[in-house]
């Protein structure tokens, strides 16, 4: 093959993998609507003024039987989907590995969740069990279509290019978050000018988040590829979803600095998920500030982590993607320890507050990523993503259990807030000792220039 051939042939090979790349950031574009609208603002506290509409006169509600206060139910769900995943991911990452057909199982995966999604729409009167129902099926089914979604990256991008392809769909995703979220905040806060009640606003908000994941999750379907497996691809899996996480685990002990630099990731995203989950809960409690402001806050965090992700994505090409992320655990710590120390009833320091987390959200998950793809052996990426995301998913109550016991133990969220830098710090002394240029070659992958 002559020089010219050569060069056409590498030409359309990149030209192929770009458009590939173009439609995997588009389901980021589609799925992060309802992290941000669905679990982060609305489902939360509508799903539990609907358990209360139902509960009995001592604030309980009983779901098949069990007695449960209903201030609680919406918690609850959310752990049981949780389950549902980690049992459910393993077993789909491996036929997804074994029989090399991504795509149908992503399509399966986000039209679940995007259907429940939207039949939210009926979630009225006391239906609590309906609104319990349909978040554990579409979060389970969004952490399974995430799973998928990851294990495509270090195919669709060659080991240089995963930082930045990585940030970037991150970006898209926070650019949706926000900017469905703005609309979602006109209909909500101004229904009575569209003539429809709150409570409709809400359920309109929650529908459309499926009807946007549905709609845009075409693109990544029509672009992306499935690529031929070396395995046999007629064998099914036959074990439990657990056993099979078991099995990738014990897979991963022949890497044993894969599973090193997960256990790193283990405990500074939980920290990260946790500081997401509770900061709310820290500037309407702590420091006294209103729904609108801590809703603002949410939406600039949105805004700012599209910047976050890129400055991140390009700050790694320069220094590697393990020194930006140890730089971004340094800049959380610095973070939570400014949070410690703002005054009550000062919005201006808050959104402070939410400006640095904003910058340091994005880019921090968008390279954890993209470094973790790295460490995955050829052909086994979707089963390796599955127990990424069991991390990221499953393990994150370690976090939220430190935060809650030190509120009980000092009666000070101030001293919870505080206890989250342990994560980071840990998390940072975990990272920092894990060779990753060793730990890309041991696992059979070519080593970046810069990583």
């Amino acid at each position: 093959m002559d020089t010219g051939t050569m060069g056409t042939k590498a030409a359309e090979e990149a030209a192929d993998r770009r458009r590939e790349q173009r439609g995997w950031y588009f389901y980021d574009w589609a799925c992060s609507v309802y992290s941000t609208s669905v679990l982060t603002v609305f489902l939360g506290p509508y799903l539990t003024s609907v358990a209360e509409e139902a509960a009995d006169a001592d604030g309980f509600v009983h779901p098949l039987g069990i007695p449960v206060r209903a201030g609680s139910f919406f918690a609850y769900s959310v752990s049981l989907s949780v389950i549902v995943a980690v049992l459910v991911m393993p077993l789909v990452g491996a036929a997804a590995d074994r029989r090399g057909r991504k795509k149908p199982l992503l399509a399966a995966a986000a039209y679940t969740g995007a259907a429940a999604t939207a039949a939210m729409f009926f979630l009225d009167g006391d239906r609590y069990l309906l609104g319990g129902a349909l978040l554990i099926v579409a979060n389970a089914a969004q952490s399974v279509a995430m799973m998928l979604y990851n294990s495509y990256l270090p195919q669709i991008a060659r080991p240089e290019e995963r930082d930045a392809v990585s940030s970037r769909g991150w970006a898209f995703g926070y650019a949706a978050g926000a900017l469905v979220l703005v609309l979602n905040l006109v209909l909500y806060l101004a229904h009575d000018s569209f003539g429809v009640s709150e409570s409709t606003a809400v359920r309109i908000c929650l529908a459309s988040a499926g009807l946007w994941w549905g709609a845009f999750t075409l693109v990544p379907l029509r672009r992306l590829r499935d690529r031929r497996t070396t395995t046999d691809g007629t064998a099914a899996p036959t074990t439990t979803g657990f056993r099979q996480l078991v099995a990738t685990i014990r897979d991963m002990r022949r890497h044993p600095l894969t599973l090193a630099f997960l256990l790193a990731y283990l405990v500074y995203n939980d920290g990260i998920q946790t500081v997401i989950s509770q900061a709310s809960i820290y500037g309407s409690e702590e420091l006294g500030l209103g729904q609108s402001t801590l809703i603002g806050a949410i939406l600039l965090v949105q805004v700012l982590a599209v910047a976050g992700a890129l400055l991140l994505g390009r700050l790694a090409r320069r220094y590697g993607a393990k020194r930006t992320i140890l730089g971004s655990l340094v800049a959380w710590t610095v973070t939570l320890t400014a949070g410690y120390f703002l005054p009550a009833g000062a919005p201006v320091w808050f959104f402070v507050l939410a400006a640095g987390i904003g910058l340091v959200l994005g880019g921090s998950q968008a390279l954890s990523r993209s470094l973790f793809s790295h460490l995955v052996p050829p052909g086994k990426e979707a089963e390796y993503f599955s127990a990424y995301e069991v991390s990221d998913r499953g393990m994150s109550w370690l976090g939220p259990l430190l935060f809650g016991l030190t509120y009980q133990l000092t009666g000070s969220y101030r001293d919870a807030i505080i206890s989250l830098v342990a994560f980071f710090v840990i998390g940072f002394a975990l990272l920092a000792r894990v060779p990753v240029r060793r730990a890309i070659s041991d696992a059979g992958n070519p080593v970046p220039a810069r990583i």
